[in-house]
Formats: structure tokens, sequence, C-alpha cells
């Protein structure tokens, strides 16, 4: 066991026979020692197990840099965040030093003049895996300076010449030197920092003001970019491509089961005091089902991809809409229902892009076609129109139901004790036996058979009437 507190000085790590080892070495050994222990290796990441995250263990144990392909809303960033675990939990650097400089091997100009200087009483310092983690989004105005480095000119004026390597202010990607940095949305990093970057991988050039710097860093280089961006536009340098030895695509899930449990895990969590919260399964569904449908929906850009934050906000939404009508009614439960549909407008339009709109297309009808889609799939998953026809037989004998988003749940229990055959259904939906939950399966079963052209629906004034 290192006792890493008495570890002060290059001398003592000398004694300690503690072995510094190079990134890719120490990233494979930890990531070996998670699985040996069938640790999870990406905590809250759902969907990936038998896809993206193998690939990742192979290319770690390669000892490669990583691009990962995928549209917004596959966890990319997240996946690339949690690179940080299969890091030491500590590692020594020389005191003072701005690239976290290896000890027994020191490539800057600054270290090795200290240990010229002071030979094994240079001081050590220990810095947490938190630190050898860098992070830039690309974008057309990053700079050489940011990404590698620039001459700073107070160094220059303290006396230094302009060549000295200790005139330069290092950037993002030294200062991340033993650790891991990754790039957000690469394609748009401009050519010549692109040529900057391949440089420092292949040949650990740092290249400022027209003068050169052995700097062989020890780096693990992980970037992101959109699928698109990546191989139509041409916005990558073939070199920069090549170095990226692990190609890694994530991808939406198209079971409808991990989107739910990827929204539950998501959605804001807020304390409702006395309120109960109850989600309906086929609520959580067909919100579900909405931002699959809005995946292979010929009217939605699928190139920009719909992510799965289009669920978890609409999930909050009808929740947020639920809970405000529980507060004004005076009521117990929370609880969504299809009148609270409408809430989500406003968190899908946000979402997604649309493939055309003019005066036959617009926003909201798109919309509320996937949504209506949506629902009649999950409809589908519980009844056939035969289950239900007794119920639709209520309503041939003059029955008229006013539902809306406003009314009190206790309005709704008339309509369930004489309208034949609702009680079957609900118990089909929900076993609960709260007002909340049967308002909320009632309506359920009428927007259904709306859908199915076995009801007439029509709104006015906030209020939907079925007959």
């Amino acid at each position: 066991m290192i006792d890493f507190e008495n570890i002060k000085t290059l001398e003592d790590l000398k004694r300690s026979n503690y072995a510094i080892l190079p990134i890719n070495e120490e990233l494979r050994k930890n990531l070996i020692a998670k699985l040996r222990k069938r640790e999870t290796l990406f905590p809250g990441i759902i969907g990936y197990d038998n896809s993206v995250i193998p690939q990742i263990e192979n290319s770690i144990l390669s000892g490669h840099n990583m691009i990962f392909l995928g549209e917004r809303g596959q966890a990319k960033s997240r996946i690339i965040r949690n690179l940080i675990n299969l890091l030491d939990p500590v590692v020594p650097v020389i005191s003072g030093c701005e690239i976290n400089d290896n000890p027994y091997k020191p490539i800057c100009k600054s270290c090795k003049e200290k240990i010229k200087k002071s030979g094994d009483k240079v001081e050590i310092v220990w810095i947490a895996r938190e630190s050898r983690y860098g992070e830039k989004l690309a974008t057309p105005d990053v700079s050489i300076a940011d990404i590698i480095g620039e001459v700073d000119p107070i160094k220059v004026a303290e006396g230094r010449y302009l060549s000295d390597e200790l005139t330069i202010h290092f950037g993002l990607i030294p200062r991340t030197n033993r650790g891991i940095f990754a790039i957000n949305e690469l394609p748009d990093l401009a050519e010549k920092i692109q040529v900057g970057l391949f440089n420092i991988m292949e040949e650990g050039d740092v290249q400022i003001k027209g003068y050169k710097v052995q700097l062989p860093l020890d780096i693990c280089i992980v970037a992101s970019a959109n699928p698109d961006d990546y191989t139509s536009r041409g916005r990558i340098i073939t070199p920069l491509k090549d170095r990226f030895k692990s190609q890694i695509r994530t991808h939406y899930s198209n079971d409808r089961g991990i989107e739910i449990e990827i929204m539950e895990q998501e959605r804001a969590k807020f304390a409702t005091g006395q309120l109960k919260l109850n989600i309906p399964k086929f609520i959580k569904e067909i919100i579900a089902e909405i931002t699959m449908a809005a995946r292979g929906s010929s009217d939605v850009n699928q190139k920009s991809g719909v992510s799965v934050r289009m669920s978890i906000a609409n999930i909050e939404n009808i929740i947020s809409n639920a809970e405000k009508r529980a507060i004004l009614l005076n009521e117990d439960e929370i609880v969504p229902r299809m009148s609270d549909m409408h809430s989500i407008l406003s968190s899908t339009c946000g979402k997604i892009e649309l493939e055309y709109l003019g005066e036959d297309k617009k926003e909201d009808d798109i919309i509320k076609k996937i949504i209506q889609k949506a629902i009649k799939k999950v409809f589908d998953q519980y009844f056939n129109s035969n289950q239900l026809q007794k119920v639709i037989e209520s309503f041939k004998n003059g029955w008229v139901v006013e539902v809306s988003d406003q009314m009190p749940s206790s309005e709704y229990l008339e309509g369930l004790s004489k309208i034949e055959g609702l009680k079957e259904g609900i118990k089909k939906l929900d076993d609960s036996k709260s007002t909340a939950s049967i308002a909320s399966a009632m309506e359920f079963i009428f927007e259904g058979l709306h859908l199915y052209n076995k009801l007439n629906k029509s709104e006015v004034n906030g209020k939907i009437v079925y007959k």
C-alpha cells in the first residue's frame, strides 16, 4: 500500500517503487480490474450493454483513441466523462508543472531545469483523476491558442527569447497531459486546428508562431461527432480520421422499456409534499412511444435525430399539468390523463426538426398526428375493439361524456358505474382503486375508441366531449 501523504519528493517516490504507467496502460489496467470484479463500467448508461460498451472495452484494451458517432441525445458525452473512472484515483506530478509532468520522465523545459538544479529533492504533488480530464466543445472560433497554446507576451517582456519554450502559455491539450482530453462535435473544428491536433497525436510536436517544440504528450484523445457531419460533409481531415483507431457508433433504443427506464432515471424529481404521484404505465408507454414514432416519421428530419430528452421533457410536462390540477382542485393524488396531452406540445416542438412546413403542413398538426399514432399503438397493446363492445353500445344508446384537464376526478365516477363494460376495461389497465387513476384510465379508453372511429370527439372551450 502506497503512503501517498508521505511521498513529497522525487526521492520519496523512487524509494516507494511506485510505478507510473502510460495513460493507455493505466486505462487498460483499471478496466481489467473492473472486468474481473464484474463491476458496472458506466453507471446510468442504459441500453448499450450488448452494443456500445463492448466496443469501448475493446478499444481501451487495444490502447486506441476513440471517436463516438451518434445523433444528439445518445449519451456520447456522458460515456466520455465516465471514462474518468478508469483513471487511477491519484498520480504524482512535479510540483508547479503546467502539464502534469511525469516525475520520472519530464518533458517540459521547466521541469527538466528543476531536476537539473535540485535532483531527487524536487517536490512532488498528487493530483486527483478529475484534474486529468479536459473537454472542449468544437466551434469555428476555437483557436490554436485554446487547444495547443500561445506565446505569452508577458514572459517575452520579462526577457526570454521568443523561441524559448518557457515563453509558451500551454493550451487545454498539453494541460491534460497524462489524462483524457475530449472534443465534442469534432467536425466543427477548423481545419488548421485539426492539423495541429493531428500533429500532437502523431508526432508529439507543438507548433506555435512558427517554431516547433518537441512535446511527446502522454494523452488519450476522445471525440464525438454527428455521423452526418462526419461522413457526408468531409469536414474532418483524413489523417485525423485515421488517428482515431476505433469508431464507435451509438444509437437510439428500439425497445420501449429501455426508453421508459431512461426517462424515469433522468426526469426531474421534485418533492410534492402531501400529494402522491402515480404515473399510469400506459401514460409512460405513450410518452416513450411518441419519441419512437417521431424517430420513424417521414415528417421529421432523421439526420438531426430525436433525442431521449424529448421523452424526458414530455413526461415532466405532463406530470406538471397533472400536479397543477391536483393543487387547484385540492386533490391528494397527481395522475396524468389523456386530457393533459396538450401540455407536451411545447416540449415536443423544441426537440424535433421537421422536414417541411407550409400551408398544408403545420408543426402542431404533425406533432398531434405523431401523438395519435403513439396512443393507438399502446391502445392496441391492451385492447381490441371487441373487448370494449359493451362500452361502445352504451354510447350508441345515448351516453355523452365530457372530460377536461381541469375536471375533478370524482366527476368521472358516474360514468364508471353506468357505462357497461367500463369497469372491466379499467381493471385491465390499472388495479389501483384511486379515483384519479380511474379517471385517467377512462380517458385512455375513450381516446382509443375515438382513434378507431368508434366514438366521436369534439373540443369546445377547453373541454373534450365523447359521444
